[in-house]
């Protein structure tokens, strides 16, 4: 496995990253489809030694068990210092006042919160899972910055918004010589490319790397448009319902342009939508996700293929301009 620095830092992650929202109590939160602790370790132990080092997960996720099962998986792997770790703050994870948000009582309390779950001192990069457009930018900012120096986190992140709301708070870090966020975590696959407008070149302009979530478009480019998902997670996953409903004909024909090179190429749709996505100036590593072991094996043999120009542009033709969602 290849290892990228993250944007403009030092930070050394793998170039792919394991998502961990798939792992979590199931009936803690709104994951029905999370699976426990003992379905995970095999996941994680498989993608640890197939090189991927790097490990995301959020507060939020099945109501913080997806961090005390992350926390204690990766134990299992060894020294502290051969994983990085990521998690998320924003929602809300506790009922009244102040129990949601980028408030800093919400930041403090919860990176506390969050490292005791995990069961580490810090975390490798700490991310706004969204916007708050509730709570000044600047108090924001100056409590990440806080963290970062406390030692609770190395670097800050963060996640999907409009790319004004970004640049908004990099500016802002930047007048009081504040933290500034090292990474954006946004939605990016052949399905939804809209982050291609503003948000890429920004991050590329100004040294942030990119590490999307759902890559493969919740598993809707890797296998053919007409046949349906397996597993609970498409049937019980009410925010991924929300998501690729535009277009459905330029999508239909985005998958089979998906299936035709994946048989030309005699590999998996998974691999060659992956490759597509990692092959982008703009993405420092693509977050996948893993319930089944050749979900793992092909994050790590797509990262070893390279796309002709040919095939590029047949991936990517058929697209049209949509909505941004997933935020």
């Amino acid at each position: 496995m290849q290892t990228v620095r993250l944007g403009g830092t030092g930070l050394e992650i793998s170039s792919v990253v394991l998502g961990m929202m798939s792992y979590g109590d199931p009936d803690r939160g709104s994951h029905a489809w999370s699976v426990g602790i003992d379905q995970a370790r095999p996941f994680v132990r498989r993608a640890f030694d197939a090189g991927i080092t790097a490990f995301d997960t959020a507060n939020v996720y099945s109501a913080g068990s997806s961090e005390e099962i992350t926390g204690t998986l990766l134990r299992e792997l060894g020294p502290r210092e051969d994983v990085q770790v990521f998690t998320k703050v924003f929602n809300r994870m506790r009922p009244g006042r102040n129990g949601a948000g980028l408030s800093r009582v919400a930041i403090m309390h919860e990176i506390d919160a969050s490292l005791q779950r995990l069961g580490t001192d810090y975390v490798d990069l700490y991310q706004i899972h969204r916007f708050d457009p509730q709570t000044p930018i600047a108090e924001t900012m100056e409590a990440l910055h806080d963290v970062v120096k406390s030692g609770k986190a190395r670097y800050i992140g963060a996640s999907s918004m409009w790319a004004w709301q970004f640049a908004e708070m990099q500016h802002t870090a930047e007048l009081h010589d504040w933290t500034k966020f090292v990474s954006m975590q946004d939605q990016y696959n052949l399905l939804e490319r809209e982050e291609e407008r503003e948000m890429h070149p920004f991050c590329e302009q100004s040294g942030v790397g990119v590490i999307p979530w759902s890559p493969l478009a919740r598993g809707k480019v890797t296998r053919p448009w007409d046949s349906a998902g397996s597993g609970s997670r498409s049937d019980t996953d009410e925010f991924g319902k929300t998501l690729y409903r535009q277009d459905e004909d330029a999508n239909r024909t985005i998958v089979g342009e998906v299936q035709q090179i994946a048989e030309d190429r005699g590999v998996s749709m998974a691999q060659v939508a992956l490759a597509w996505v990692a092959g982008k100036s703009a993405v420092t590593a693509p977050i996948i996700g893993a319930t089944k072991e050749h979900h793992i094996d092909d994050a790590v043999a797509a990262s070893a293929i390279t796309l002709t120009d040919d095939e590029v542009t047949r991936l990517e033709s058929a697209y049209t301009p949509r909505v941004p969602s997933g935020f």
